[in-house]
């Protein structure tokens, strides 16, 4: 991945939407000038990957579209390839101007993006890059940021020492999990105490094929792993669930991604080292913002390119700051989670995690 942008756009910063209007509940807008001329249609990869999606970012795309007054149609795939196409159609169908897609792999992505080319739509590759498609833009991540701020917080949480180590990477189809491996591997390939025991993708980041690979993994291992670079909170979540039945939760670091609730949890409980917060909010804008340029006939406004090595291409990007949050400093940073919408102090401080929360200086 070529990353050539310039200045990295700071969460939630530089990326407010200048074209207001109020919207209702049907996803249609107000006059809003050039925000008049776009209909915008979602579609969104699934709800096993990762919560994300449907708790955090559809709410902050909605709020997004309805702020600049423009039409819009949010869909989920739920794994769904073929689905994904035929959603697709229906909303080039429907007239679109422009189509944002979450791919569930390159190939059935690019198929899309050439069809919706082939109708005049132009599209955007939101939070996964398609290789070998024809997006107008991409709006994202550094997502091999992200992978160095896993494999830095599992180094931290490790210690000086000498350590057995398992990778259980995203998805073989998702270009992010790939990169998320790259930074990890950057930072603790350098670390010589380091020893990895076992590596290996789960397919379309299923949780629970996550646990039954990470068992086996593990067993491989004869148990002898001191720490776990997980590419997300749900697999994480799986790995850790592993752990407890070994008695060894909260022995063994994990990490994690996307701040989700049971993520949050497991690092005030103990037995998950870290996760990576990426605001919806800032992303869901800088999609809105873009859309929005788009569908007028100018070109959005982007932060540098990625380069897309299937297709030889350098695509235009606006790329955000992830943010790495552990236990250090859960009570500087979760208002930042809290903030963005998703979830709130009651959802993950509830129960025996009151106490866990208050113990950390986290307060309503």
């Amino acid at each position: 991945m070529k990353r050539t942008y310039g200045a990295v756009v700071a969460v939630g910063l530089g990326l407010a939407l200048t074209l207001t209007a109020c919207g209702d509940d049907s996803g249609k807008g107000g006059d809003g000038g050039d925000a008049s001329k776009a209909k915008v249609g979602v579609i969104l990869p699934d709800t096993e990957s990762s919560v994300r999606w449907e708790a955090a970012d559809r709410p902050a795309l909605e709020a997004a579209f309805k702020k600049a007054g423009v039409e819009y149609d949010i869909q989920n795939t739920e794994g769904d390839a073929e689905k994904m196409t035929a959603l697709a159609e229906s909303m080039i169908g429907d007239g679109v101007t422009v189509l944002a897609i979450v791919n569930l792999d390159s190939a059935s992505g690019a198929a899309i993006q050439e069809k919706a080319a082939a109708a005049g739509v132009p599209t955007i590759d939101y939070d996964r890059l398609t290789l070998g498609g024809s997006a107008s833009a991409y709006i994202s991540y550094d997502n091999v940021a992200v992978g160095e701020l896993q494999g830095e917080g599992l180094q931290k949480c490790l210690g000086d020492k000498a350590a057995n180590i398992v990778y259980l990477n995203g998805s073989p189809t998702d270009n992010n999990a790939t990169l998320f491996a790259e930074g990890a591997h950057k930072v603790l390939d350098a670390n010589s105490k380091l020893k990895v025991v076992g590596e290996q993708a789960v397919p379309d980041w299923d949780n629970e094929q996550a646990a039954k690979i990470f068992q086996q993994l593990y067993t491989a291992a004869d148990g002898k792993v001191d720490g776990v670079l997980a590419a997300n909170d749900g697999l994480g979540g799986a790995a850790i669930s592993v752990l407890e039945g070994a008695g060894q939760a909260g022995k063994v670091p994990v990490t994690g991604q996307d701040a989700t609730v049971e993520g949050l949890q497991n690092i005030l409980a103990g037995t998950q080292c870290m996760t990576v917060f990426k605001s919806s909010v800032g992303e869901a804008n800088a999609l809105a913002e873009a859309a929005i340029a788009i569908a007028s006939g100018k070109d959005a406004a982007t932060t540098g390119t990625v380069k897309d090595t299937e297709g030889g291409r350098d695509v235009p990007s606006v790329i955000l700051e992830p943010v790495a949050i552990s236990k250090d400093n859960i009570a500087e940073e979760i208002g930042k989670v809290f903030a963005d919408g998703s979830m709130t102090y009651d959802d993950v401080c509830t129960g025996k995690f009151e106490k866990l929360c208050t113990d950390a200086g986290i307060n309503p």
